[in-house]
C-alpha cells in the first residue's frame, strides 16, 4: 500500500510547494511511482510541473473532493515517466463553504484516494498555507505530514498552531497520522541565525528533524518558472542534490534499501 506524505505549514513562504516538486520528483528517479497532489487553490506545484493552473480543464483536485469525478480521471502524466500528479485550481477555495453539510467532510479525500491508493509507493499532497477544512482533509488521509521549517525564530513560534492541528486530528478521524520529521529548507550557511535555529530545533525534536538541509539555491527558486523540478532543470545543482538526499533518507527512514 502507497504511503501518503502532506507536506503541511501554515506559514507561507517555507518551501511547502518546492519541497513537494523537488522531493516528488527524486522520489521517482530513484523508481518509485509517484503521485504528487496539489491542494493549495494557489496551484504553484500545478504550474511548477508545467501544468497551466488557468485551464479550463474540469479534472483537478476540486472536481474530487466535490465528488465529480474519480481521482483516477485526475491524473496527469509529468515528464518524468514514474510520476503522476492532479492538479488544483482556484475554485478548491470553493470546497471549505461548499462541504459544511458534507457527512464526514474531513474524510472526502481519504475515500477518494483510496481506490489509487496501491498505485503507487508514495503519494505526496502539498498542502494549502491555512489550517481550513482542505489542510484537514489532507491530513485525515496522511499517513504521515512532513514539515518544512525556514530558519528564522518566528518560523518557530508558528509551529505551535500546526502540531495542536495535528494533535486535533490525531484524536479526531486519523490516530495513526505521524509526522515524518522536519525538514529545514532555505538554510544560508553564512547567517548565524540560520545555524542557531536549527540547533534548537535539534535539540527540540531531536531525531524528527531530517540531517538533510535544503539550502539557499538560486537554481532551485528559478526551475519552477521554467515549470520543471531542479532534477530536470539542473541536476548537477545544489538544489537538486540536497533533495536527492532528502529523498534517500526517507526511503531509508521507511526501511527501504536504496540501490
Amino acid at each position: 500500500m502507497g504511503k501518503i506524505i502532506a507536506i503541511a505549514n501554515q506559514k507561507g513562504g517555507v518551501g511547502k510547494t518546492t519541497t513537494a516538486i523537488n522531493l516528488s520528483a527524486s522520489l521517482a528517479v530513484l523508481d518509485k511511482k509517484v503521485l504528487v497532489i496539489d491542494a493549495d487553490p494557489q496551484a504553484n506545484t500545478t504550474s511548477g510541473l508545467n501544468f497551466s493552473p488557468d485551464s479550463d480543464d474540469k479534472r483537478t483536485i476540486y472536481e474530487v473532493m466535490e465528488g465529480k469525478i474519480a481521482a483516477e480521471d485526475a491524473l496527469l502524466q509529468t515528464e518524468i515517466g514514474n510520476l503522476h500528479m492532479i492538479p488544483s485550481h482556484i475554485n478548491l477555495v470553493g470546497v471549505e463553504i461548499e462541504m459544511l453539510e458534507v457527512e464526514q467532510r474531513e474524510s472526502v479525500l481519504r475515500m477518494a484516494l483510496e481506490p489509487i491508493r496501491n498505485n503507487y509507493d508514495y503519494i505526496i499532497i502539498d498542502c494549502s498555507p491555512s489550517l481550513g477544512l482542505v489542510t484537514v482533509n489532507c491530513l485525515t488521509a496522511a499517513d504521515s505530514v512532513m514539515i518544512p521549517v525556514q530558519p528564522e525564530f518566528f518560523a518557530l513560534e508558528g509551529l505551535g498552531k500546526l502540531l495542536q492541528t495535528i494533535r486535533l486530528v490525531q484524536k479526531g478521524p486519523n490516530p495513526d497520522l505521524a509526522i515524518e520529521g522536519f525538514l529545514v529548507t532555505m538554510f544560508d550557511g553564512r547567517t548565524k541565525v540560520h545555524a542557531q535555529v536549527v540547533g534548537e530545533l535539534r535539540e527540540h525534536f531531536t531525531d524528527m528533524v531530517f540531517r538533510t538541509i535544503i539550502q539557499r539555491n538560486i537554481r532551485l527558486s528559478e526551475a519552477p518558472s521554467h515549470g520543471k523540478p531542479i532534477i530536470l532543470y539542473d541536476v548537477m545543482s545544489t538544489g537538486s542534490n540536497n533533495y536527492l538526499n532528502l529523498a534517500k533518507e526517507l526511503l531509508e527512514n521507511n526501511g527501504e534499501v536504496i540501490q
